[in-house]
């Protein structure tokens, strides 16, 4: 998939999550086999871009190209002024959020809100297009509610402004993350237009993301919470993609070595005391889909210090792999 003058292969991409792709997970799943990784999003507020969780989510040193940054608003200016300073600041594609359910968001108008007003959604995309000299991208949903689903008039709205590749999460506003993902109306959205498409929602499986490119046509598909606790399922998608083939199931000791280099990574990004507790909930990804998770997320919670975590998540798995290697 080509979005400006990037080839975004593996066409595997990584959905921009809300406290979720900051810098140390956008970096391990790109070195994991994402074709692009699009940061959590960032403010269009310039009152708050020196806090410092912006600052973080702003931080794109080191990270491999192209860097696509999301930014979320509901004015055109501010929008379009946000857009240059991150170009400034690094971005080599920006995103707009126009898929964001949250409630916090919608409510000063902004995320999957705005698909209300499309003369809205029309001066957003222009004003942001015309400001920078990078592709910028367009993230939505189906529609607001289900009695109003209007992604084929916002996916034309944006083509006809210069958006250089659509992402559509098969949900709208209204359902979040209930159901299940209309790859009809992706599938819709896609004959409708020229520009790239990328399929989102429900992709958790190699065979799922293949079932979806098929039935949508969609030019690559991004992958949200199906890489929560499991961001090797980027590699595990495009391996499949290329040969038919499953990967073999990475064993506990190679979890292990991801999650432990991705909590080291957290604690020197955050600092110890905000990296500690920022890997909790990462912690209970990688060990939900375990028995053992409800006894393994207690005790890892409780850790105060980045060298109870990593001890504790050390022995964790140690155990699980001696125990593999016993049934073996």
């Amino acid at each position: 998939m080509q979005i400006g003058p990037y080839r975004i292969d593996p066409p595997v991409v990584l959905a921009p999550m809300a406290g979720v792709t900051d810098k140390p997970f956008r970096l391990l799943c790109k070195r994991l086999g994402a074709g692009l990784a699009v940061s959590e999003m960032t403010t269009a507020d310039p009152r708050l871009w020196r806090t410092r969780k912006s600052l973080k989510r702003m931080d794109h040193k080191g990270e491999p190209e192209p860097v696509s940054v999301q930014i979320a608003g509901y004015d055109p200016t501010m929008l379009a002024e946000a857009a240059r300073f991150n170009v400034a600041n690094g971005a080599q594609i920006i995103d707009i959020n126009m898929g964001c359910p949250a409630k916090k968001v919608c409510n000063v108008w902004s995320g999957s809100a705005l698909l209300q007003d499309e003369p809205l959604v029309a001066r957003i995309v222009k004003a942001v297009v015309d400001a920078v000299d990078v592709p910028v991208t367009l993230k939505i949903r189906t529609g607001w509610d289900r009695q109003h689903k209007n992604a084929l008039t916002i996916a034309r709205i944006a083509e006809d402004n210069g958006i250089a590749a659509l992402a559509v999460h098969g949900r709208t506003r209204a359902d979040k993350y209930e159901g299940e993902a209309e790859y009809d109306t992706i599938a819709a959205v896609k004959s409708a237009v020229r520009i790239p498409v990328l399929a989102n929602g429900d992709i958790t499986t190699p065979q799922q993301a293949k079932h979806v490119l098929d039935v949508t046509g969609a030019d690559a598909v991004m992958i949200g919470r199906g890489a929560q606790g499991r961001p090797w399922i980027f590699r595990e998608i495009s391996h499949y993609l290329a040969t038919g083939q499953l990967l073999h199931q990475p064993s506990p000791s190679d979890i292990s070595t991801i999650l432990l280099g991705h909590l080291e990574h957290l604690y020197a990004f955050y600092g110890e005391q905000a990296g500690v507790r920022i890997a909790r909930k990462h912690l209970g990804w990688y060990a939900k889909d375990r028995p053992e998770n409800i006894a393994f997320r207690d005790v890892v919670n409780r850790a105060e210090s980045a060298s109870d975590q990593l001890r504790l998540t050390r022995d964790y798995f140690d155990v699980l792999q001696d125990n593999c290697s016993l049934a073996a």
